[in-house]
């Protein structure tokens, strides 16, 4: 039996707090008191398991994806895999990529599984699964950076209706908890399913770039973190002052490569953020994302 894992209801008595090692949920149902307890029953149970699953096939998450590798035997490991699998050939990129979303999603329908509710999310770190029934939708906030300590000030702001096909919500760049190999303070990404929305971001995060400029301080990964599925590939660690057309060249080149990823249908908009410049890529009706600042707060963050 797992020891480890902190189960606990948060002081607003509506939101559960699901943490083990590096997983770190924040989940919410809606519905009857019934069937919110059965699904926060549930995701209880589903998650003490999943750190032990995720361990026990790391060396093969921790290695470069390719179509022909052998596909893990865990159900988070394989979302894992499904996600990264498009990305396989152009692209260096493991499983790890989507783990957060990933581990979101399975939590997500374990309470499903148990539970009739009208809406539900769970976010793992910013990465987000959602469920809406009909009718229902949410309101959620996106960061300038990827920052825990910055959650507070929202970049925008978006609303997924049950009548979109976004159920999936992912922010990644050089600020945030994981390595990058771009210079994005932030890329935030809206897909049909958590993992796949977090492997995109990833992706897309890596491209917004600037190769070679002295004002880029990378590191390679293995010497920040010797067991870094990352390796020997340089990670950034510090991006200085960058003029404008510079830092418009580098959102060009992410938003090239997000506009790919938009027409191959693997994600449904995204909205990339680099020192104070933003673009946004991709429209969905109601859901797409807004360049404009807002004030509003206790929304769901990516």
């Amino acid at each position: 039996m797992n020891q480890r894992a902190q189960i606990r209801m948060l002081p607003d008595q509506r939101r559960l707090h699901l943490h083990d090692g590096p997983i770190d949920l924040i989940v919410e149902a809606f519905g009857t008191p019934v069937e919110i307890k059965a699904a926060y029953r549930a995701a209880a149970a589903r998650f003490v398991t999943v750190l032990d699953e995720l361990c026990s096939e790391l060396s093969l998450l921790r290695q470069a994806w390719s179509s022909e590798a052998e596909w893990p035997a865990g159900a988070v490991a394989r979302r894992m895999a499904a996600a990264v699998t498009p990305y396989a050939t152009e692209y260096f990129i493991t499983p790890m990529a989507a783990v957060a979303g990933a581990v979101a999603e399975e939590i997500l329908a374990a309470m499903l599984a148990a539970a009739e509710l009208s809406r539900a999310y769970v976010n793992d770190g910013g990465d987000i699964a959602l469920h809406l029934s009909a009718a229902e939708n949410f309101a959620v906030g996106m960061v300038e950076r990827p920052d825990p300590s910055l959650l507070g000030s929202l970049l925008s702001t978006t609303t997924v209706h049950s009548s979109d096909p976004v159920r999936g919500i992912a922010t990644s760049g050089w600020r945030g908890r994981s390595f990058s190999l771009g210079i994005a303070d932030a890329v935030t990404v809206l897909a049909d399913r958590a993992g796949a929305a977090d492997a995109a971001a990833t992706i897309i995060a890596n491209a917004v770039d600037l190769p070679g400029h002295p004002a880029v301080v990378r590191t390679p990964a293995c010497q920040l973190a010797p067991d870094s599925d990352l390796g020997d590939q340089p990670v950034t660690q510090a991006v200085g002052k960058l003029t404008k057309e510079e830092v418009n060249r580098a959102l060009q080149t992410g938003a090239l490569t997000a506009e790919l990823l938009l027409r191959m249908g693997l994600i449904r908009s995204t909205a990339l953020s680099l020192q104070g410049e933003t673009r946004v890529v991709g429209v969905l009706g109601q859901s797409q994302i807004l360049a404009a600042p807002v004030g509003e707060r206790g929304l769901v963050h990516a």
